[in-house]
């Protein structure tokens, strides 16, 4: 199959710009790749070139824009009037869904007004209660931005506009999972995306002017300080996995567990740091510069523009489609004999920095954390994977969850049985033991 056939691009209209200056943003200083530029909006030009390719070059029935930045509300709603216009003249009968990434702070009465209209799915950036928010999500001068974030928020809720959240976790929010879970729960976001914030800065001045380094970078770099530590991220998805299976079941949507049940049924994974191979999802910046990755927008990884090159070319380039194939092929061989692989699958390449305890490269930073939480949710997964093959509701695994936590008192089982957790061990070597000591 063809890249070209089913892909997915993030367009970045006006590249890094913000209005915002957030400490862990990898994406800001990418205004070094383009030195002396004062221009960054996307031209009328591009943008109809962009909507009509991404349009025209794929064979599936419906076409899904991604629209982020920098900020791309600072385009001003007439910009994306005329994207919508575009759609609507090169749709030739495909259905066109609208996803738009924003902080939320220049949101008011026209945008909130127009996204509704438009059908547009907002994801809006937010990393918890104002506290944990403004540590990291300042304006210039450190200034805080939860007030007006929740004003647009307001906004967006007045307006009936559809939206989710989007969290970066980070050094500091990811201590206080609870507390971020129910605020999102509070403020009415129904569907949680948790981003982990994992960031290496160079010892040394690189020649592309970035502080951050690349994802292949070989020489001497550190974790930034306000990246997740491993464990604590695995820690952070366990507390509210556990909160959400006591509650929330069926009424919350957290990304992370609805893709880790696409693995526990044997779907293909939705998500594509979690496919056994990537590739197909590319961004692209305001000039029509096209790259591999939204995390891979060095360089190196300018697949060309689309101008010059034309979109369906530059997404089915070999080398893409090495890049894509190399996310299965490196891995090492203890993400190859490991138990939830199937779930894992080495997750994004970007992370893939440290070594294995056998000293073999391309171990993921985040692989502590991912290991103990498969390893936790692995049972009511295949719970809920096992109901819903029969054609029953996922959301009994609430009270399922209360039986297993006292070994399932209600159930006739035999010590050397196996356990119903469906672990494959004996019951009296699973949960019976654990009830026991308990």
């Amino acid at each position: 199959m063809k890249f070209s056939d089913a892909f997915h691009v993030i367009a970045k209209p006006i590249g890094p710009i913000c209005n915002m200056d957030c400490s862990y943003c990898f994406y800001l200083e990418k205004e070094n790749l383009y030195p002396g530029k004062k221009d960054w909006k996307m031209s009328d030009e591009i943008l109809e070139h962009f909507v009509r390719q991404y349009i025209q070059t794929q064979s599936v029935p419906q076409i899904n824009f991604t629209w982020q930045g920098g900020e791309p509300t600072l385009l001003g709603v007439e910009f994306f009037k005329k994207a919508v216009e575009f759609q609507k003249k090169y749709s030739e009968g495909k259905t066109i869904n609208n996803s738009f990434q924003t902080n939320g702070v220049l949101l008011n009465e026209e945008w909130c007004g127009f996204l509704k209209a438009n059908n547009f799915l907002v994801g809006l950036s937010i990393d918890g209660p104002e506290d944990l928010h403004d540590h990291y999500r300042v304006f210039k001068g450190n200034q805080p931005s939860f007030t007006k974030v929740m004003k647009g928020l307001e906004l967006l809720k007045k307006h009936d506009v559809e939206f989710n959240t989007l969290t970066c976790v980070n050094r500091v929010n990811s201590f206080k999972p609870l507390e971020v879970y129910k605020f999102l729960k509070e403020i009415g976001s129904t569907f949680h995306q948790y981003i982990p914030i994992v960031e290496r800065k160079a010892e040394s001045k690189l020649q592309t002017n970035l502080d951050l380094v690349s994802p292949d970078y070989s020489g001497r770099a550190e974790v930034s300080e306000w990246s997740v530590e491993a464990d604590q991220y695995g820690e952070f998805l366990i507390a509210i996995f556990n909160e959400w299976l006591k509650n929330d079941v069926g009424n919350i949507f957290v990304q992370m567990f609805e893709v880790s049940l696409e693995s526990w049924y044997g779907r293909p994974q939705s998500l594509c740091v979690f496919r056994e191979t990537c590739g197909t999802a590319m961004a692209i910046e305001h000039n029509g510069d096209l790259y591999s990755c939204d995390h891979y927008v060095y360089p190196e990884n300018k697949l060309g523009n689309i101008i010059e090159n034309g979109l369906s070319s530059l997404v089915d380039l070999p080398d893409q489609h090495q890049f894509g194939y190399n996310k299965k092929e490196a891995l090492p061989k203890y993400c190859l004999e490991c138990e939830v692989k199937f779930a894992c699958n080495g997750e994004c390449p970007k992370h893939r920095f440290i070594k294995t305890p056998d000293g073999e490269d391309g171990l993921n930073y985040l692989c502590a954390g991912y290991k103990k939480f498969f390893n936790y949710v692995a049972p009511y997964m295949r719970y809920m994977a096992n109901e819903i093959r029969n054609h029953r509701s996922a959301v009994s695994v609430i009270q399922w969850a209360v039986e297993k936590e006292k070994g399932f008192p209600s159930f006739n089982i035999g010590r050397n049985a196996d356990c119903p957790c469906g672990s494959g061990k004996k019951y009296k070597k699973c949960c019976g033991n654990f009830f026991h000591h308990q």
